[in-house]
């Protein structure tokens, strides 16, 4: 991994470099970010920066056996521990590295959950006390290239307490030429004693416009569809990616409430019904989308109001609808209608008939949109 490959966070990476430059290189750091922001890319391209064996002064050589190495996830001085399902009282990351190394490689600004797919298995992954072992085996020997041993701990705050505990000594005294890089998304969880013997550094969600500009050079995609998906990813890129392969179902959950708003204003009874019955022949998970969708649609309808268009995450489409929409949407109604569509949402997870439920949904939005 290349900083050159980290889409924006340019502030942390000239942080990082300049470190490196002045030789002032903690030997345990906290990266700390939401979700998707970036945070275990640039612990992979630091780590290979520092790996690298001809470096120029922004970016890892990329051509030396070390840089290759890394690339593929691969040198013997760079260690890898992260959350992982138990499967017997040693399981420890190195059962699962192998998957781990192609989950990274096909996207390293993954989350959990992805990465719970990636080792096929549902249960609450952690990483166990045996880990602790493995970890002060791995740094106690000497070093394959004679530069530096580095372990990247891929959320710590799923460490065990033991696991945690047995880990101190090593972070506060550990062997020479040796850097611990934590990557977090909740340092808040961790042990206060592992937290006060690193270095923290702290990095923001990505901006729109960094992952509109991602989105067009990675996939090609439209500037309209790429802007509308950047501003509603909440700054993680990892939202936009999924958000990306769901675009289609975004389309037919905005003509489904452009339709059912029309039909609800003039109250279209029979009408009403079919659509009803068009929802409730989807599956529940397009069910409940829906659902979070409207709300979404009738939050930024509700903001739309106070004209701050720099509040909006809605693309052309949307706000074009929006613009004639907005006015419906008021202090006097917008409680009433998101209420009726976390009602709805509860109880489609209740499994209640999702005819009645969205039918329902309906004849009350023929009261509650021209309040």
């Amino acid at each position: 991994m290349f900083f050159s490959n980290i889409i924006g966070q340019d502030s942390v990476k000239q942080k990082l470099l300049q470190e490196i430059k002045e030789n002032r290189i903690a030997h345990a750091q906290l990266f700390c970010g939401p979700e998707g922001c970036g945070k275990l890319a640039l612990a992979l391209a630091y780590a290979q920066y520092l790996l690298c064996e001809h470096p120029t002064d922004g970016d890892a050589c990329g051509q030396c056996p070390s840089c290759k190495q890394a690339a593929k996830l691969e040198h013997p001085d760079l260690h890898f521990v992260f959350p992982v399902v138990k499967k017997s009282t040693t399981t420890v990351s190195d059962d699962f590295v192998k998957d781990w190394r192609e989950a990274v490689l096909a996207n390293p600004y993954m989350n959990l959950e992805e990465w719970m797919n990636a080792m096929g298995d549902e249960r609450q992954p952690s990483i166990y006390t045996a880990e602790s072992e493995s970890i002060t085996r791995k740094l106690s020997l000497k070093s394959f290239e004679g530069g530096y041993k580095i372990m990247i701990i891929w959320l710590p705050e799923k460490m065990q307490t033991e696991c945690a505990n047995k880990l101190l000594k090593i972070l506060e005294e550990p062997p020479a030429k040796t850097l611990f890089l934590l990557v977090s998304e909740h340092p808040e969880q961790m042990l206060p004693t592992i937290t006060s013997r690193t270095q923290r550094v702290d990095i923001p969600a990505l901006s729109p416009d960094d992952i509109q500009k991602a989105l067009m050079q990675n996939f090609g995609m439209e500037e309209d569809v790429a802007r509308g998906i950047a501003l509603s990813s909440g700054g993680s890129y990892q939202r936009a990616r999924q958000e990306m392969s769901t675009n289609d179902d975004r389309k037919f959950y905005f003509d489904m409430f452009v339709l059912i708003m029309r039909l609800s204003y003039m109250r279209k009874a029979k009408e009403m019904k079919q659509w009803s019955e068009a929802m409730a022949s989807k599956g529940k998970e397009k069910q409940k989308n829906f659902l979070e969708y409207a709300q979404h649609m009738l939050r930024e309808s509700f903001i739309n109001n106070f004209h701050k268009k720099e509040l909006n995450t809605m693309n052309n489409e949307e706000s074009n609808f929006a613009i004639k929409f907005s006015p419906f949407i008021n202090e006097r109604n917008i409680i009433g209608l998101m209420h009726e569509l976390s009602e709805a949402q509860i109880h489609i997870m209740q499994n209640v008939n999702p005819k009645i439920v969205f039918f329902d949904f309906a004849l009350k939005m023929t009261v509650l949109i021209k309040t």
